[in-house]
């Protein structure tokens, strides 16, 4: 089915896809969803939050949910998202052939902003729903543009007034399954399970100088917070040891002339590692050489944690459950961040992964056989009527 959305929010100048939390291409692909669910017989409702949830019979208490979200990074790959979400539709269709009706309430679950690629907070949708983030924090996030959350979702058509913790909707949720690509070279085979996320979140480092000019302004009189900002990078890059990982992904100077003296530099650091002791010392080492970078350039230096979210163990019953009832896949750590993984503080919730043989991800050469794609469907649809029988 992602043939369907293909030429859905296509980003010319990066390559792969840009589909951004209310913004045209991924409200396309919003009506897309409700369209394949109605076609199906679900019945689709937008929560407070602006996820999707579309149920299969009656909505009710003990849900089985599964689904994923259709946004992606910028310029993010084809399969990350929407390969749960078209997944979910296609087990669907399996078990309806087949005459299966669930037991206990159904739902698809489609979340929004999970890759913050527009507002800069992961996994949006399902911390406004589990009061993760609160609302007041989340409607003043704001893209790029300066546009803020709250003025995005009013001209998408959604409330910003009901944005929040939805005790109700997550009090629904029996059981949480989502299935995604998998985002490095870890499974061999077509399907796993998650084991955990790594500790992980995201860190704004905004490094103030003085703006100039770059021909009339000598070195020595300069206090250009670009040289730290630089210095961050690779320190950034000596303090992921022993399989920590830190990235500088996005770094933005103000006014941003070829001529010109940044004024402004903001840096955004991700960093993850194996739990949260691990996670903050690296952060740690890489704020202290930031600051005496800083102070060395004679700059200053504000650092803000945008969003964090600690070690996820996922339910082991669960996953042995699935596991065994798939004949035995391998179970597996993911170092990127799910809706699941906040969902898992609140709900039973586990994950399957489809092979992906280049190991790329967040990239336009994400990639998965169709053969493997077909078998995590398959997968995904023997779990749903395994547990919800």
């Amino acid at each position: 089915m992602l043939d369907q959305i293909a030429d859905v929010g296509r980003d010319l100048k990066r390559g792969g896809y840009s589909r951004h939390a209310y913004a045209k291409p991924e409200l396309e692909l919003r009506h897309w969803f409700v369209e394949q669910a109605v076609t199906r017989g679900l019945n689709v409702e937008t929560d407070q939050n602006g996820n999707l949830w579309a149920w299969w019979g009656e909505r009710g208490d003990d849900a089985l949910v599964t689904g994923s979200h259709l946004d992606s990074v910028p310029g993010g790959g084809a399969f990350d998202g929407p390969l749960g979400v078209t997944s979910a539709l296609e087990a669907v269709d399996l078990l309806q052939a087949k005459g299966f009706t669930p037991r206990r309430p159904f739902a698809i679950a489609v979340f929004a902003e999970e890759e913050g690629g527009r507002f800069g907070v992961a996994c949006l949708g399902s911390r406004l729903l589990t009061g993760a983030i609160s609302a007041e924090k989340a409607l003043a996030l704001k893209d790029p543009d300066g546009i803020t959350l709250a003025e995005a979702m009013k001209a998408a058509g959604y409330d910003p007034d009901l944005v929040g913790k939805d005790d109700r909707t997550l009090g629904r949720i029996g059981q949480f399954v989502e299935l995604h690509v998998e985002q490095g070279r870890g499974l061999t085979v077509p399907v796993g399970v998650a084991s955990s996320i790594l500790a992980h979140g995201r860190w704004r480092f905004t490094f103030s100088g003085e703006g100039n000019h770059a021909g009339a302004t000598l070195i020595e009189d300069r206090r250009d917070p670009m040289l730290p900002a630089s210095q961050l990078v690779l320190a950034a890059r000596r303090a992921a040891r022993d399989g920590g990982r830190a990235t500088v992904g996005r770094l933005v100077p103000n006014p941003g002339g070829t001529n010109v003296i940044a004024s402004t530099v903001d840096v955004w650091l991700d960093a993850r590692d194996t739990d949260d002791t691990r996670t903050r010392a690296m952060v740690a080492e890489i704020s202290e050489a930031a600051h005496q970078a800083a102070k060395e350039e004679g700059c200053e230096l504000k650092i803000t944690e945008e969003s964090y979210g600690d070690t996820v163990y996922f339910d082991a019953a669960l996953r042995d459950d699935i596991a065994g009832a798939l004949g035995g896949v391998p179970a597996l750590p993911t170092g990127a961040g799910h809706d699941a993984g906040i969902l898992a503080a609140h709900v039973p919730t586990a994950m399957l992964f489809v092979r992906n043989p280049t190991g790329v991800s967040h990239a336009p050469e994400e990639f998965a056989e169709q053969a493997d794609v077909d078998e995590g469907v398959k997968a995904l649809a023997a779990t749903l009527e395994h547990l919800g029988s």
